[in-house]
């Protein structure tokens, strides 16, 4: 599980209990109300231990699981960040000699920010949506493509939305029809754990309209790994989330292209199977089938598909324009930097954490690509922040649909990003 976490999850919950009734509550208080002080932390072990026993990743109804995380959240995390300052308190008073335990001031302010933070991140941030445009430049891109409008979404997650939310879903793809887009993309995470999750949203996910068609990709929760069972189950699984895209009208890409053509030029729209670490995430991508036939040179006069000629550079020929799905944005440095061929990259994964402060998402200290712009000499990538979670929490991380539109320019163009909207 989210279910392997549960052992973290009892400590989290009676070391900071425990620390605070030997210090506090002990002698302060009667054996009754000791036990009312104790009841929340009973009920909290007591469901954590029933995790123990789910054998899926997430327990198959998730509600009561997130109103599980919801308490653990406003009744743990707090009396654990109060335990960790007091501590910290005491250290110093014993090194200064003082009796004022300043840390326990200090941790009971920060108990109202962390309710904060959850409270609103739990009922309104997860629920906020953006819509972000960027233009990008390239100067492989037909002049016929000049102003292409791709829009960009990411994990879904639709096993999160419930009859009280499904609204923010049908929000996201209404702003996406919006756009009058030229082409749609996916990169992945259409569901928690099974497909199942997805038929309640058939209708919604299937109103989406782009001239070109709407590609898509599988992430990581798409394979059937969430699930126990053998695996001709999950293969099952997938198979049925993989069909249940092309009856939506999505073009699901597995290791492979497509050709967009429009007046007599073409770009290439590229989806690769999701490449996580191989430990984790599985690593089912693969950049030369997905991109088979596709030159990284300047096409030869005759060549069927990759052969673009520009009046405005002299008769130039450049080489194809690719647009590459890809789920996880870690395969980027992995094959597709090396290989050489994808001029623009698309994944989600990471949805930004979920959470931020300021801006400054904790998992930029990985040094791994979380979100936004990434550059590396003629290949850039873009990470989405998504649209959903598998928790329905988003703090300063808000859910995302991204609106890129593409430009021809020259060599030395970078990318721009506009105002978002």
């Amino acid at each position: 599980m989210i279910a392997r976490a549960p052992y973290l999850f009892l400590l989290l919950i009676l070391i900071p209990d425990l620390y605070l009734d030997r210090h506090y509550w002990r002698h302060r208080m009667t054996l009754g109300k000791r036990f009312v002080y104790w009841l929340p932390s009973i009920i909290l072990v007591a469901y954590t231990i029933a995790l123990t026993y789910e054998k899926n990743f997430i327990p198959d109804n998730p509600y009561i699981l997130y109103i599980y995380l919801l308490l653990l959240g406003l009744i743990a995390i707090p009396k654990a960040v109060f335990m960790v300052f007091s501590m910290m308190g005491l250290g110093v008073c014993r090194l200064f000699h003082t009796k004022k335990n300043f840390g326990n001031l200090i941790g009971l302010l920060c108990v109202p920010v962390i309710w904060y933070i959850l409270l609103y991140g739990s009922f309104v941030g997860f629920n906020k949506l953006e819509v972000n445009r960027y233009t990008y430049t390239s100067p492989d891109l037909p002049q016929a493509f000049d102003g292409y409008q791709v829009v960009l979404f990411s994990d879904a997650h639709v096993g999160s939305y419930t009859t009280r939310n499904q609204y923010v879903l049908q929000r996201a793809i209404d702003s996406i029809n919006a756009q009058h887009p030229d082409m749609i993309v996916f990169t992945g995470d259409i569901q928690n754990t099974e497909p199942q999750e997805i038929y309640q949203h058939m209708d919604i996910l299937s109103s989406l309209k782009a001239k070109d068609g709407i590609y898509s990709v599988l992430g990581n929760h798409d394979y059937g790994d969430y699930i126990c069972g053998n695996t001709a189950r999950k293969v099952a699984n997938c198979r049925e989330t993989m069909s249940l895209e092309r009856q939506m009208g999505w073009t699901l890409l597995m290791n492979e292209h497509r050709v967009i053509e429009r007046k007599g030029s073409h770009i290439i729209i590229a989806g690769m199977e999701n490449d996580g670490d191989g430990i984790r995430f599985p690593q089912n991508g693969d950049i030369n089938l997905s991109l088979n036939g596709v030159s990284s040179t300047p096409p030869k006069l005759g060549d069927c598909v990759l052969m673009e000629q520009s009046s405005a550079r002299g008769g130039l020929k450049r080489r194809s324009f690719i647009i590459l799905l890809e789920h996880d944005p870690s395969s980027w440095h992995r094959k597709i930097i090396p290989d050489g061929r994808a001029q623009l990259t698309l994944s989600g994964h990471t949805h930004k954490m979920q959470f931020s402060l300021f801006g400054w998402c904790p998992m930029t200290v990985t040094g791994k690509e979380v979100t936004g712009w990434y550059k590396e000499g003629q290949q850039s990538l873009f990470v989405i922040a998504g649209l959903g979670g598998l928790i329905p929490f988003r703090f300063d991380a808000t859910g995302e649909i991204v609106v890129l539109i593409l430009r021809c320019a020259t060599p030395s163009s970078e990318v721009l990003a506009e105002d978002d909207i």
